[in-house]
């Protein structure tokens, strides 16, 4: 007996999950996947896609929108987003293409399948012979493969969540048909359910034997984010109020629940490969790690606030302006941080497109303009889709003459190289 308790003495316990950051984004974290050998996939409203490997970032430049999902598969890794684009690291090459933003990915041992705004589904062979498209009646919003591959089932934003072939490409049934637009799924197969959160705020798991169903709410709207853990023991549901609830699937019954960021939803989650760690992103430009046995103990996503979310009436109006339609998208420091745009230090007199380091589109890249006073005016009065057709730059446009103005004034002054401080430009 003394050389059993000698030998468990000696056996490493396991080590218990701790808190932590990854920062060097420069924007929103819209999706996270975590692989089993600990890297972690982070994409961002920054248009890229960080990979982590003991907590340092690799950065994965080439989509031109931001980026929303990202799923690993095997040593290869697919991220899609608002480009429209599916895209394969390394190398970043474009697997296939969608008609509107792909906003859900899933992965199985023969295909990728994404999950698109233009209403239907994509699904792509890891061999490279000729894809398909399911036609779902509306938008995607996510989708997710049986444990082998050969079923698909996808959330719609008609309420609909419907089960495929991956084979044939054919619908074979609708498993929920209600009013409320399907965000998320998970499925157990396991335990044979699959849970899905609505925009109505309820998480719904559906059992697949017997079609009952359970509902669990908080009432707080819309549910944007799910993940289960490794153990199957435990559902995590992200809300549009930035809180996250966490469900113990044994007992049926809601284990915690605790306010995650400061301000903001919670757009991601992904439980680490070991079940001590959740992750999650929102508003913030760091993805935020909580050990699962103290959730809700720890700092909060966006403890600092964003400028976006800055209270107005602390703010000039040229610098509110500027909070509201560029801030992030743009810096204002010599830098230029991470960001979807190119910093704006220094914008006055620069020709658009020439900034080193930024991946332009061939738009800006080809164009004669020079950012100044008339034409800053003109980009905004116009709104970019007009001014500058085929840029990244989102439609926006600012109506009043003097709120232009006022922002020029500020812009004027706060990306003056002197300072020191201060989509494509």
């Amino acid at each position: 007996m003394r050389w059993l308790a000698l030998a468990l003495a000696l056996v490493p316990l396991p080590a218990l999950g701790e808190f932590f950051t990854l920062k060097g984004h420069g924007g929103p974290i819209m999706g996270i996947a975590a692989a089993p050998d600990g890297r972690i996939a982070t994409a961002s409203f920054d248009n890229s896609v960080g990979l982590w490997s003991d907590r340092k970032p690799e950065w994965l430049e080439g989509h031109e929108a931001a980026v929303n999902s990202v799923a690993f598969n095997g040593r290869a890794i697919y991220s899609a987003g608002d480009d429209f684009t599916l895209r394969r690291w390394p190398g970043g090459e474009i697997v296939g293409q969608h008609k509107g933003k792909i906003v859900g990915l899933a992965a199985s041992k023969t295909h990728v399948a994404t999950a698109s705004w233009d209403g239907t589904i994509g699904l792509w062979p890891e061999d490279g012979s000729a894809s398909q498209r399911l036609e779902a009646g509306s938008g995607v919003n996510a989708v997710t493969f049986s444990p082998d591959g050969s079923t698909l089932y996808s959330a719609g934003m008609d309420g609909t969540l419907r089960e495929w072939d991956v084979a044939t490409g054919q619908e074979t049934g609708r498993l929920i048909e209600h009013g409320f637009g399907i965000n998320e799924l998970v499925l157990n197969a396991r335990d044979n359910w699959i849970a899905y959160g609505a925009v109505d705020g309820v998480t719904r798991i559906l059992d697949l034997t017997t079609g009952d169903v359970r509902d669990f709410t908080l009432e707080r709207r819309p549910i944007l984010a799910l993940a289960l853990s490794p153990d199957r023991s435990l559902l995590a549901v992200g809300d549009g109020q930035g809180y996250i609830m966490v469900i113990d699937t044994a007992e049926w019954r809601i284990a915690q629940d605790f306010r995650a960021t400061l301000r903001g939803p919670v757009w991601a989650l992904a439980f680490s490969p070991d079940g001590q760690n959740l992750h999650a992103g929102g508003l913030d430009e760091a993805m935020y790690s909580w050990p699962v046995t103290a959730l809700g103990d720890q700092t909060q996503m966006a403890a600092t606030e964003p400028s976006f979310l800055k209270n107005p009436d602390e703010m000039s109006n040229g610098e509110r302006q500027f909070a509201r339609k560029c801030s992030i998208c743009h810096s204002l420091t010599p830098d230029g941080q991470r960001r979807a745009g190119p910093t704006l230090h220094g914008i006055f007199g620069r020709k658009a497109g020439t900034l080193p380091g930024y991946f332009y589109s061939d738009t800006l890249q080809d164009s004669d303009i020079i950012w100044n006073d008339e034409t800053i005016n003109a980009l905004f009065d116009q709104g970019p889709d007009h001014y500058i057709p085929g840029s990244k730059m989102p439609m926006q446009r600012i109506t009043q003459a003097s709120d232009r103005d006022d922002l020029i004034t500020f812009l004027r002054r706060a990306t003056a190289p002197e300072n020191g401080t201060g989509g494509d430009q």
